[in-house]
């Protein structure tokens, strides 16, 4: 099962109603939703979005797991993380203007989810969700954006579009199209399993066609590289793509020079930190 983090500020209730309005709620996926709040109102977020969708909405309790077709939202005073597909609450610690629950919570489900995870930046001011889209990204994860023309505060989605961390720019109708449309990809299942993956659609020739192309473009042979890893990047590259066969999606590559920049650094984005560990370094000088 995939999990979606969707975080919001200020203009998110309204996005997030677009958008449930518009989303499947047979999808597969759970949802977690999590917005600036103030530390002390009670949140009427659950009573707000109830209309919106007939999925079930709760409160994040701790120690829930995580269900299919569930809506969760962030309490308020609280920030939430998820770990073993279960939610967490702690009590909010962090001091006004250094409280950051959204990057919290979606670098969370990043490192529990991995290729599994989906991010969603809505409406909301300055840059918090950036950091959390990145982790994802970098996890194999699926990153989206509301398009910045059509939220009513285009803070938080133009920082995340800038960094670079956002695969799809687009509405929330729209992005709850992409969501339902991937949800049926073959690429959920494969991020599902980890390193024991299903079969992706695919001829043996058409393995080697794609390891020639990017050894021509890039000059890198991956013929032996983690074949899992292989696997996962590209069956993300064809899910963005609305690809499901691996022929179909040699043959984009073969007439789109930029996919297969887009693929090569896919596929090395575990790597392109000098220090892997930057923690370890810090505190080893």
């Amino acid at each position: 099962m995939a999990i979606v983090g969707i975080g919001a500020s200020a203009g998110g209730v309204e996005a997030i109603t677009q958008l449930l309005r518009a989303l499947s709620p047979d999808t597969g996926m759970a949802f977690v939703y999590v917005q600036h709040l103030e530390a002390r109102h009670e949140s009427m977020l659950t009573r707000l979005l109830a209309g919106a969708t007939t999925m079930p909405i709760d409160e994040v309790r701790q120690g829930a797991r995580v269900e299919p077709n569930h809506v969760y939202v962030i309490p308020p005073n609280t920030d939430i993380r998820v770990s073993g597909g279960v939610l967490q609450a702690v009590r909010r610690k962090a001091p006004r203007g250094h409280h950051l629950p959204i990057d919290d919570f979606l670098r969370s489900l990043a490192e529990d989810q991995g290729a599994r995870a989906i991010g969603v930046i809505l409406s909301g001011t300055a840059s918090d969700g950036t950091l959390g889209l990145k982790a994802i990204k970098v996890e194999g994860g699926i990153t989206f954006a509301q398009e910045p023309e059509t939220a009513k505060f285009d803070g938080m989605p133009t920082n995340a579009i800038a960094a670079g961390c956002v695969d799809f720019v687009l509405p929330p109708a729209r992005i709850a199209a992409e969501i339902s449309r991937i949800a049926r990809h073959p690429y959920v299942g494969m991020a599902q399993f980890g390193d024991a993956l299903p079969a992706l659609p695919a001829r043996d020739d058409d393995w080697l066609r794609t390891f020639k192309l990017l050894n021509v473009a890039s000059g890198v042979d991956f013929t032996f590289y983690k074949k899992s890893t292989i696997k996962r990047r590209i069956a993300r590259r064809m899910a963005l793509h609305k690809i499901e066969h691996l022929s179909a999606y040699v043959k984009y590559l073969e007439s789109h020079r930029e996919e297969l920049d887009a693929l090569y650094q896919d596929i090395l984005i575990h790597v392109t930190s000098f220090f892997r560990e930057p923690d370890v370094f810090r505190s080893a000088k």
